[in-house]
């Protein structure tokens, strides 16, 4: 499966994933101006947690891509019939607006940003997802290399095969331009070199990796109604060694979703919470599963299980109250395989 950061490196695949802009406010919600459909660079850092400097720096290295995808810079009466159409009080001169395709155009190429790299991995999850469900709709090519890479390596074999050897055999008769051509095979070298070191840095993007789990599972998660969560967490549970696995959610479950008994025999309750990945748990919803966890049920063991993160003052109060607090990240590496300590 590809990585996230694959993005980062490869045009090719950024450009096909670009319509799905939709994404953005799968992770966190994006404040658009009164027009309905731009967003200023201010409110561009603003979204990703990053300074005004380096959203200004991206696009001066990739102007010509983002502006491609809807970036553009306005001055004069453009500007003067834009800030009167949607209200924007400002005497600033020129003023750079971003599209929503834009922002997600941003966001594949943003690195040192949490929010970003929420973003390119959502967006890989969800287009593995549509091709998993839809594979005669989504048909694979049969050469699965991106085309920028297709031309890489084509480039690096004219140069090692046919450019090198020419500037060898001219180095070989010519006295007078001796140094000149001994100087331009080192450039072309140099150039091939770089061309096999980028091929071999898109193989590493683009292969497995121990690291990460695979693409797809969170945006499967997402797709699950409250009930579907629930037993899809209870399957994990038994998976790792659990038995008297029961879902519980719903009337009269007395505050938890699921209860059990981990493989050693130590009594154990869940409560699910399917929440939007840029919501959080707060400290009265695990408050609330404290008390009945640990005085309804007298369970050992006690997990909150949640598809977005847990703020500070939450995961306090969980490892305070003796629970463990199953945030989005974790859920993942869960689902992937990885057992959770205190089911060990």
């Amino acid at each position: 499966m590809i990585d996230e950061s694959a993005l980062l490196e490869s045009k090719a695949l950024r450009d096909s994933v670009l319509e799905r802009s939709e994404v953005l406010d799968k992770v966190k919600a994006l404040s658009l101006l009164p027009d309905g459909m731009h967003v200023t660079t201010a409110m561009v850092a603003a979204y990703f947690g990053a300074t005004m400097e380096a959203i200004r720096a991206l696009v001066h290295d990739h102007r010509t891509e983002l502006e491609a995808n809807g970036y553009r810079v306005l001055t004069g009466s453009e500007l003067s019939d834009f800030k009167q159409l949607s209200g924007i009080q400002s005497r600033t001169r020129s003023l750079a607006l971003f599209s929503r395709r834009a922002v997600l155009n941003v966001a594949m190429l943003l690195r040192d940003s949490e929010v970003a790299r929420q973003v390119r991995t959502y967006l890989l999850d969800m287009e593995y997802l549509a091709r998993t469900q839809h594979p005669v709709d989504n048909p694979l090519p049969r050469d699965t290399r991106s085309l920028d890479d297709r031309i890489d390596q084509r480039i690096t074999h004219i140069l090692g095969k046919t450019v090198v050897p020419m500037f060898n055999a001219l180095i070989e008769t010519s006295g007078e331009h001796r140094g000149e051509l001994i100087a331009l095979r080192a450039g072309v070298q140099t150039v091939e070199r770089r061309l096999r070191q980028h091929h071999a840095r898109l193989q590493r993007l683009e292969g497995p990796r121990e690291d990460r789990p695979l693409a797809g599972v969170m945006a499967a998660i997402d797709a699950m109604n409250g009930r579907e969560f629930e037993e899809y967490v209870a399957e994990l549970l038994r998976r790792d060694g659990c038995s008297a696995v029961v879902v519980r959610g719903g009337s009269g479950d007395r505050g938890v979703d699921i209860t059990g008994r981990t493989a050693d025999g130590r009594t154990l309750v869940v409560q699910c919470k399917r929440f939007a990945p840029y919501l959080s748990v707060t400290s009265p919803d695990v408050q609330k599963f404290i008390g009945a966890a640990k005085v309804l049920h007298t369970s050992e063991v006690a997990l909150f299980v949640a598809t977005c993160p847990f703020t500070r003052d939450a995961l306090n109060i969980a490892v305070d109250g003796g629970i463990t607090a199953v945030h989005r990240g974790l859920l993942e590496e869960w689902s992937t395989g990885a057992a959770l300590t205190v089911l060990e």
